[in-house]
């Protein structure tokens, strides 16, 4: 059965085209203007407004809460004080990763974390002798993310001590009189804030906000855009830069966070006292340099690229629709070096950029390698560069 969210009624008004994907079990809109380009628009330039609220969510609470997450959770859960929420992953034994997630640690001994796939039965089967308790309530709370650089103006009119909470804060406040929760969290690399209110307040929520932004450039966008948003910012999505390794076939689809570009969550391992799930194969990992790939960005040489389609008699494309599947990269040689998992022309920097796994090597800021595609039905290569991620990175997202 497909399921609509909390703000489904808001959200369905406004979709123009009515087009919609299945996310988690619910309707999300795909596009709401004929063009996502316009979506996507107001969110670099004014502020957009998503409906999140399919995410998967678990609170946790208990007096052994915290240890309990710290032994499950890969990232050092103790350095998260009430009033923070933090970027985390978590593994199985072998350092590979099954998922990632925000977690916001709302209150003394209480948090909620949440995923994009259901994982309530893997934490339970882990809770053992903890005092510590999870339960489900993805439904009962609604999240609709406000993201761009005039959130901060427009949500501290509502709740004004929104003005001062800093990168990956959280605080209490009201919204037409609803108790709410706001993190400064967000999918898109910018500026950005993440309202999460009880189910029944979601309506009234999204009604008081959408009436203070009139005339603010400000627009709802769907899953179409916010692809191109997080491409853009390095940010990875699950199944299409990495594979839960729950699910994944052979350690080729498998990923440890090292890989996935996460290391500075395990900046001090080694002074870190935890025996979380996976931290031995991080160790080793770390200690004996076994990691296959690095998560780099890939910025396409514009001349080349060009040249290709010229020499084809083609007009050069520059499609912003995101390209999520494995397109090849290699060195000089013709020798492989690794591979793109995303793929886009970024109308903000104007030039075709990837996410991409390559080889240590290779990893170096400024590397050249050379992308693989078709062209006329036959593969084609375009130079391009190795870069850091995330690609678009606007200071306004953590000051």
């Amino acid at each position: 059965m497909i399921r609509t969210t909390p703000l489904h009624e808001r959200t369905n008004a406004l979709n123009e085209t009515q087009l919609w994907s299945h996310w988690s079990g619910h309707l999300a809109a795909n596009r709401y203007q004929m063009s996502d380009k316009l979506e996507y628009f107001a969110v670099r330039n004014a502020a957009g407004i998503f409906d999140s609220s399919p995410l998967y969510k678990y609170r946790i609470t208990g007096k052994d809460a915290e240890s309990f997450l710290a032994g499950v959770l890969a990232r050092d859960i103790r350095a998260c004080v009430p009033g923070q929420a933090q970027y985390t992953c978590w593994l199985d034994d072998r350092g590979f990763v099954i998922e990632d997630g925000v977690i916001l640690h709302t209150a003394r001994n209480e948090y909620l974390l949440t995923s994009a796939e259901a994982n309530l039965a893997y934490f339970e089967d882990r809770i053992g002798r903890n005092d510590a308790r999870i339960e489900e309530v993805s439904h009962d709370i609604g999240t609709l993310a406000l993201q761009g650089p005039r959130s901060r103006d427009l949500l501290r009119k509502l709740v004004p001590q929104m003005g001062s909470i800093p990168y990956f804060g959280l605080a209490r406040g009201e919204i037409g009189g609803a108790a709410v929760t706001v993190s400064r969290t967000g999918y898109t690399g910018d500026l950005g804030y993440e309202i999460w209110m009880e189910s029944p307040d979601a309506l009234h929520v999204w009604d008081a906000l959408w009436d203070s932004v009139e005339g603010h450039g400000v627009l709802p966008f769907g899953l179409a855009a916010l692809y191109m948003l997080r491409i853009e910012a390095g940010l990875l999505l699950l199944d299409a830069d990495f594979d839960s390794s729950r699910y994944a076939w052979n350690d080729a689809h498998r990923s440890s966070p090292i890989e996935l570009g996460w290391s500075w969550m395990f900046k001090d391992l080694n002074g870190d006292d935890r025996a979380f799930i996976g931290r031995k194969a991080l160790q080793r990992e770390i200690a004996e340099k076994t990691s296959r790939w690095t998560m780099r960005g890939l910025v396409v040489d514009w001349r080349d690229y060009d040249r290709v389609y010229g020499d084809a008699g083609l007009i050069p494309p520059k499609d912003h629709t995101p390209i999520v599947e494995d397109w090849m990269v290699y060195d000089d040689d013709y020798k492989r070096v690794g591979y793109a998992t995303s793929f886009m022309y970024s109308p903000m920097l104007q030039r075709h950029i990837a996410i991409a796994r390559v080889r240590p090597d290779f990893a170096a800021v400024g590397t050249k390698v050379n992308l693989e595609f078709t062209v006329d039905h036959h593969y084609e290569q375009v130079a391009a560069h190795v870069a850091r991620l995330p690609l678009y990175n606007p200071q306004r997202k953590t000051v």
